[in-house]
């Protein structure tokens, strides 16, 4: 079974602006089906690398494939590949919902109603699609929006900030789609995204930039079982304390608890030498830091507006 090629591939790309290089060696793959969250403070490069990948602006070296297919050989063919929203979509409001799809299809080539039908569909607008867009909520504009970036059936889906300004409904609801449009579609979606906490729930992975370079790439869910940080509630904590000092454990006492660092396998073993020692163990819990956490230690938690 041959290795699939990645959706976009983006190999050592460069963008200088007179002599300020704004982008500095950037590589990053994004699978097919999969959802990559784009991260870094202002500043860092975000807006100008998805500049680049849709063809607004030109690399000043490096690569850029979609499918496979090199952006600069055949810019007009590879495009195709791509639906984006940057911010919030523009809508003729005093249209439906149904007349801007028409009229976007009529800007593109063998789109028939059953194509317009079927975003319609997939985004959940079904009941909507005739009302003029005047009268739609902005989480619903948000929907017609992405309606409108599949309408051709692309392979990569780009989105910059789609929850902007929406309400905690808005963003659980536009997050689903993109969730949905992923694992059933097998949709290829690139996501950037102020809200740290909304993109840990919608991505499969994240990269995070900072002044032009990809400083990090991890899986949003794998977990690292070395060296984690457990926090166990005891009772006597100094013979606990000394349990753990004596058998040569990183360890530190907040909040009334031992916070340990230690391997995932040895918890089992600490959990029953402190049984055998007399030490009532009332709970141990795994303490995870947050994307966002992992985010501002990764960028000094410095914006570059």
């Amino acid at each position: 079974m041959t290795e699939q090629k990645a959706m976009l591939q983006i190999n050592d790309l460069h963008k200088k602006i007179g002599k300020h290089e704004i982008i500095k060696g950037l590589s990053l793959e994004v699978n097919k089906g999969e959802v990559f969250g784009f991260l870094g403070p202002n500043g860092a490069g975000k807006t100008t690398t998805i500049r680049m990948m849709v063809g607004l602006t030109t690399p000043t070296s490096g690569q850029i494939l979609i499918g496979g297919e090199a952006l600069s050989n055949n810019r007009k063919h590879v495009l195709k590949k791509i639906g984006a929203i940057v911010e919030n979509p523009e809508m003729y409001p005093f249209l439906s919902g149904l007349d801007n799809l028409k009229h976007y299809a009529r800007m593109q080539p063998n789109i028939t109603k059953e194509d317009i039908d079927r975003v319609v569909k997939l985004v959940g607008l079904e009941h909507r699609i005739k009302d003029k867009v005047k009268k739609y909520s902005l989480g619903m504009r948000q929907r017609l929006g992405l309606a409108q970036a599949l309408l051709h059936k692309p392979e990569l889906l780009i989105l910059d900030e789609p929850t902007n300004g929406l309400d905690p409904a808005g963003i659980r609801e536009i997050r689903d789609y993109i969730r949905n449009l992923a694992k059933e579609e097998g949709l290829s979606v690139i996501v950037s995204s102020h809200l740290l906490s909304e993109m840990e729930l919608m991505c499969d992975r994240i990269g995070i930039i900072k002044d032009g370079e990809m400083i990090r790439i991890e899986n949003v869910h794998e977990q690292n079982n070395q060296n984690l940080i457990m926090s166990y509630d005891v009772n006597p904590i100094e013979k606990a304390e000394q349990w753990f000092k004596t058998n040569g454990y990183e360890y530190n006492i907040q909040d009334n608890q031992i916070k340990v660092k230690i391997n995932k396998e040895d918890v089992p073993i600490t959990v029953q030498a402190l049984v055998a020692a007399s030490v009532s163990i009332y709970s141990i819990n795994e303490e995870r830091s947050s994307l966002e956490d992992r985010f501002l230690n990764i960028t000094g938690g410095v914006s570059h507006d």
